[in-house]
């Protein structure tokens, strides 16, 4: 056989619509362990319609567009009080003989219907978890152990385990590769699987990874535990301006965005208030909770660092974590798992003595940051990290920290170059949005990345207006960053390199 005639083959049976060895509705009497298979139909092409919960809302029917596929819903009882629920889609033609999974937000309770019709579109077997419970309190850990495990980690990889053998059921073979996307929540459970499951995952893309620390708390005692502190959300425009201003230059561009915040010096003091009080001013207890807000949190009895807090750029988002009261979804974690009481109030929390308690084992299940990644790496397995310089949710530099980590554990950047790349984005809030470029085909850089063994140097992001793009931007693997080339539009990525 000729080689030519072998690579035409090939792709040939590559481009061929799946052969089914099930029907889907036969997919129902599938026998998994610890499992039960509660539906499984067929939708035809564009008729698939939202249920009420779920996350994936938005104005039209954004899944008009969507291939027929096979619907497939389960639960899953790993322990006697675990109640996980799952979709796996499978596409009814054209697969591309992949899987990919997808992640949660906050604390979850939901399947992620829009990033399961993502990967759908793009020819993927693909499932969602609502990782155990329903809604999107931490209110179901309180008293039920196993659930937070299932939250924490165990949901993600039942899942994983029972789609890849739906997978085989319905078209008699496994999927050749497999991948995680996920975000937020969506990151630290790709980080988690990464860790506590190395051999699940080919490529695991991972952004704004969502492990837990008293960052909110940290930003709520900024602005309300001194009187005054408060900064109203009115006076985030011009701390934001005061701070692009004092930066946006450094890079040798003026375009609006810190390039590179942990380089930014802005001190909220240069817009203290010299008369009357003002949306364009600071008073000076303001000052003081806005330079706190920028800092490491600390123990304020030994000066020790606990955990980095935001980033000069994200001011516009500041009440996600601080304003009037902390995030729910972190006091929630207090709340419910650490002091297991739904009356604790924020305002006792210490942060000499109670750090350390809330960060016991047992309350952070959930969290991943073991930098060893020794058997993921040994399989080649890829890690994408990635982070908006301007999230006002969780702290990029959280994500800088524990990429250092793993290098520093896993003997250094250039022996694990092809193995991890972290990108970080200017001006991008948490997960998306923002002022700066924040669209970038993350997916396409991994199966590069997986299968044809090219690491990605840059991914071109793009901003839009109105549906309409006027910026592009090259990302630069961190510690690299974008430098314009000194001619041409600064709205246009040829014109800059990654350096």
């Amino acid at each position: 056989m000729t080689l030519a005639f072998t690579s035409l083959l090939t792709l040939a049976l590559a481009s061929a619509p799946a052969l089914a060895a099930a029907s889907c509705e036969s997919l129902a009497s599938l026998n998994l362990p610890q499992a039960t298979i509660t539906s499984a139909q067929p939708v035809a092409a564009g008729a698939f319609t939202l249920p009420v919960t779920g996350r994936g809302r938005g104005p039209g029917n954004l899944y008009k567009d969507l291939p027929a596929f096979c619907r497939v819903m389960a639960t899953l009882k790993p322990t006697n009080d675990s109640d996980i629920k799952i979709e796996v889609w499978l596409p009814s033609a054209d697969w591309n003989h992949k899987y990919q999974a997808v992640g949660n937000g906050g604390w979850a309770g939901v399947i992620s219907y829009s990033e399961l019709a993502d990967a759908l579109r793009g020819g993927y077997a693909t499932s969602s978890t609502d990782t155990g419970h329903v809604g999107g309190s931490g209110s179901f850990a309180l008293g039920h152990p196993e659930k937070l495990i299932d939250f924490g980690w165990r949901s993600e990889h039942e899942m994983t385990v029972k789609s890849k053998a739906i997978i085989q059921a319905f078209y008699g073979d496994a999927p050749r590769l497999s991948y995680w996307n996920g975000c937020s929540t969506g990151g630290r459970q790709g980080l988690k699987e990464a860790q506590k499951f190395p051999a699940d995952y080919d490529g695991i893309i991972a952004g704004a990874p969502a492990n837990r620390t008293a960052l909110a708390l940290w930003v709520a005692s900024a602005e309300h535990k001194e009187p005054g502190s408060y900064i109203p959300p009115e006076k985030y425009p011009a701390i934001h301006q005061a701070a692009i201003a004092a930066c946006d230059a450094n890079d040798g561009v003026k375009d609006g965005l810190i390039q590179d915040p942990a380089k930014c010096k802005f001190d909220p003091k240069t817009i203290e208030c010299k008369g009357a009080d003002s949306p364009s001013c600071l008073t000076a207890p303001q000052v003081e909770a806005a330079r706190k807000i920028y800092s490491n949190a600390t123990n304020p009895r030994t000066g020790q660092t606990l955990f980095p807090s935001l980033a000069r750029g994200s001011e516009m988002g500041w009440a996600v974590l601080g304003a009037p009261e902390p995030s729910p979804i972190i006091l929630d974690q207090y709340k419910y798992v650490v002091y297991k009481d739904p009356a604790w109030d924020w305002r006792t929390f210490d942060f000499d003595k109670d750090v350390a308690r809330s960060d016991e084992p047992e309350y952070v299940v959930m969290n991943a940051t073991d930098p060893n990644l020794t058997q993921f790496f040994a399989h080649h397995g890829k890690l994408l990290l990635y982070h908006g310089w301007a999230d006002p949710n969780i702290s990029p530099f959280s994500t800088i920290q524990y990429y250092k980590s793993v290098l520093d554990t896993m003997g250094g950047a250039a022996k694990n170059t092809d193995s991890i790349r972290l990108f970080l984005e200017p001006g991008m809030g948490h997960c998306g949005g923002g002022e700066g470029p924040n669209q970038f085909d993350k997916v396409s850089a991994m199966e590069t990345w997986v299968e044809k063994g090219s690491a990605p140097d840059q991914m071109i992001a793009s901003h839009s207006t109105a549906g309409k793009v006027d910026r592009t931007r090259p990302l630069c693997p961190y510690p690299q960053t974008a430098k314009y080339k000194g001619s041409g539009s600064i709205d246009d990525a040829a014109n800059f390199v990654c350096k």
